[in-house]
Protein backbone atom coordinates (compact mmCIF):
# COMPACT_ATOMS: atom_id res chain seq x y z
CA UNK A 1 0.00 0.00 0.00
CA UNK A 2 1.29 3.67 -0.77
CA UNK A 3 1.59 6.32 1.57
CA UNK A 4 -1.23 8.13 0.14
CA UNK A 5 -3.88 4.34 0.39
CA UNK A 6 -2.72 4.22 4.11
CA UNK A 7 -3.54 7.77 4.87
CA UNK A 8 -7.01 7.45 3.07
CA UNK A 9 -7.64 4.39 5.10
CA UNK A 10 -6.70 5.93 8.06
CA UNK A 11 -8.70 9.07 7.37
CA UNK A 12 -12.21 6.57 7.06
CA UNK A 13 -11.25 4.58 10.00
CA UNK A 14 -11.66 7.89 12.11
CA UNK A 15 -14.24 9.08 10.21
CA UNK A 16 -16.54 5.88 10.82
CA UNK A 17 -15.58 6.12 14.71
CA UNK A 18 -17.12 9.33 15.41
CA UNK A 19 -20.23 8.42 13.38
CA UNK A 20 -20.17 5.47 15.56
CA UNK A 21 -20.15 7.66 18.84
CA UNK A 22 -22.87 9.59 17.86
CA UNK A 23 -24.95 7.20 17.10
CA UNK A 24 -24.24 5.49 20.73
CA UNK A 25 -25.05 8.81 22.36
CA UNK A 26 -27.81 9.61 20.69
CA UNK A 27 -29.46 6.29 21.42
CA UNK A 28 -28.35 6.47 25.12
CA UNK A 29 -25.19 4.20 25.48
CA UNK A 30 -21.91 5.32 26.70
CA UNK A 31 -19.14 5.60 24.48
CA UNK A 32 -14.95 4.37 25.44
CA UNK A 33 -12.62 7.06 24.33
CA UNK A 34 -8.94 5.39 24.16
CA UNK A 35 -6.52 7.67 23.94
CA UNK A 36 -2.44 6.59 23.82
CA UNK A 37 -1.88 9.64 26.11
CA UNK A 38 -3.34 7.18 28.72
CA UNK A 39 -1.59 4.76 30.99
CA UNK A 40 -1.49 1.14 30.05
CA UNK A 41 -5.78 -0.20 30.63
CA UNK A 42 -6.80 3.06 31.62
CA UNK A 43 -10.05 4.76 29.22
CA UNK A 44 -12.04 7.25 28.92
CA UNK A 45 -16.09 6.93 29.03
CA UNK A 46 -18.40 9.40 27.52
CA UNK A 47 -22.07 9.49 28.51
CA UNK A 48 -24.92 10.63 26.70
CA UNK A 49 -25.27 13.05 29.38
CA UNK A 50 -21.93 15.05 28.46
CA UNK A 51 -20.00 13.26 31.36
CA UNK A 52 -16.99 11.78 30.87
CA UNK A 53 -15.39 9.76 33.49
CA UNK A 54 -11.39 8.44 33.20
CA UNK A 55 -12.10 4.97 34.25
CA UNK A 56 -9.30 1.35 34.55
CA UNK A 57 -9.66 -2.27 34.11
CA UNK A 58 -9.84 -4.18 37.41
CA UNK A 59 -6.94 -6.50 38.08
CA UNK A 60 -10.10 -9.58 36.97
CA UNK A 61 -10.10 -7.51 33.60
CA UNK A 62 -13.50 -8.03 33.43
CA UNK A 63 -15.04 -4.85 35.34
CA UNK A 64 -13.89 -1.44 35.50
CA UNK A 65 -13.40 0.96 38.25
CA UNK A 66 -14.11 4.50 38.01
CA UNK A 67 -10.98 7.08 38.61
CA UNK A 68 -12.23 10.26 38.37
CA UNK A 69 -15.24 12.64 36.83
CA UNK A 70 -13.41 14.73 34.60
CA UNK A 71 -14.73 18.30 35.14
CA UNK A 72 -16.48 20.39 32.30
CA UNK A 73 -13.31 22.33 31.45
CA UNK A 74 -11.35 18.75 31.37
CA UNK A 75 -14.18 17.19 29.22
CA UNK A 76 -14.25 20.24 26.69
CA UNK A 77 -10.37 20.27 26.23
CA UNK A 78 -10.28 16.07 25.65
CA UNK A 79 -13.38 17.20 22.95
CA UNK A 80 -10.84 19.49 21.36
CA UNK A 81 -7.91 17.30 21.41
CA UNK A 82 -9.56 14.61 19.35
CA UNK A 83 -11.75 16.41 17.14
CA UNK A 84 -15.54 15.42 18.70
CA UNK A 85 -17.46 18.28 18.37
Amino acid sequence: MGMQTLQNTALAGTKAVKRLRLQKLRAGHTFMINSKALPLGQFYIEYPSGIIQLAAMTESKRDYAILKELDAQEATNLRLLYGLY
